[in-house]
C-alpha cells in the first residue's frame, strides 16, 4: 500500500507499564522507555490511499485516528493499536480483513482554519468515544537524535496486530525519518482511552506535529518467524 499522511500531531501522555501490560498479547513484550510504558493518541488525514499499483488519483483520502503504544518481539520494536477510527467505510473493512487492525467506522472532520487543525471523531458504533480539538505547529521542523524518547517515539517501522485465534503478526511500514515540529493543542472533548479502562493523566501531553510524511506498507507476516522476545538485547530503549 501507498499513503501519505497530512497535519499529523503526536500525543503523548506517560502511564504505568502494569495497565497496558495485560492489553497487549502475551507474544509481544510491552516496549518501554526508561521503564516508563507511553500512550498515544494520533488524529491525521490520510491521503492518496491505495495499492501501490494503482495511479494516484484512484486512491481514497479521509480522516484517521489512532489509540497506540508500543511493543517489541525480539529485536523488532513497533506499534500496538488499540484502536483506530476512520471516516472510510472502505478502508475500515479492508484493514480489519487484511491487517487484522481494530478499526472503527467514525464520523470525523479535519479542517483547516488559520493555520490550526480543527479535529473531531465520534465512533458509530459507540457515540460516546470521541474526540474534539485544535492543534497547530509552534516551531520549525527538527530530525529526533536516536536515543531521544522523541525518536522512540515516533520513528516506528514496522506494527503488530493479532486476530481471532490469538495468531500475531507483523507488518512492516518504510518512510523518510518524521519532520518533527512542536505543537499545541487545545482539547474540548477526549474519551479514546475509555474502551481499555485508562485514565489518562490531568498533565498536558507531549506534543509533536508533522506536516506530511509519504509512506509505503507492506503486507503482514506471521510475528513467529521473528527471533522470541526472550531472545532480544533486553534493552527498554528501541533503536
Amino acid at each position: 500500500m501507498r499513503m501519505s499522511w497530512h497535519n499529523l500531531l503526536f500525543m503523548h501522555w506517560p502511564v504505568s507499564p502494569d495497565l497496558l501490560r495485560p492489553l497487549i498479547p502475551p507474544a509481544l513484550e510491552l516496549d518501554t522507555f526508561d521503564n516508563q510504558a507511553w500512550l498515544g493518541i494520533v488524529p491525521f488525514t490520510m491521503t492518496n490511499v491505495r495499492p501501490r499499483w494503482f495511479p494516484e488519483f484512484l486512491g481514497s483520502a479521509f480522516p484517521e485516528i489512532n489509540l497506540r503504544t508500543y511493543a517489541r518481539r525480539g529485536h523488532r520494536s513497533g506499534v500496538w493499536f488499540f484502536s483506530l477510527d476512520a471516516a472510510d467505510w472502505l478502508a475500515v473493512w479492508a484493514a480489519r480483513r487484511a491487517y487484522h487492525l481494530p478499526y472503527w467506522l467514525a464520523e470525523m472532520s479535519a479542517e483547516q482554519v488559520s493555520g490550526w487543525t480543527h479535529f473531531k471523531s465520534r465512533r458509530a458504533a459507540d457515540p460516546g468515544v470521541k474526540i474534539s480539538c485544535r492543534y497547530r505547529p509552534t516551531g520549525p521542523p527538527f530530525r529526533s537524535l536516536p536515543g531521544s524518547l522523541e525518536y522512540w517515539l515516533t520513528e516506528r517501522y514496522c506494527l503488530f496486530s493479532a486476530n481471532r485465534r490469538g495468531g500475531v503478526f507483523v507488518g512492516e511500514i518504510h518512510h523518510r525519518p518524521w519532520p518533527l515540529q512542536p505543537a499545541e493543542v487545545e482539547l474540548t472533548e477526549n474519551t479514546m482511552a475509555g474502551p481499555i479502562g485508562a485514565t489518562l493523566p490531568a498533565s498536558q501531553p507531549l506534543l509533536h506535529y508533522a506536516e506530511r510524511l509519504d509512506v509505503v506498507a507492506w503486507g503482514l507476516e506471521r510475528a513467529e518467524l521473528f527471533v522470541p522476545a526472550s531472545a532480544g538485547r533486553g534493552a527498554n530503549r528501541s533503536t
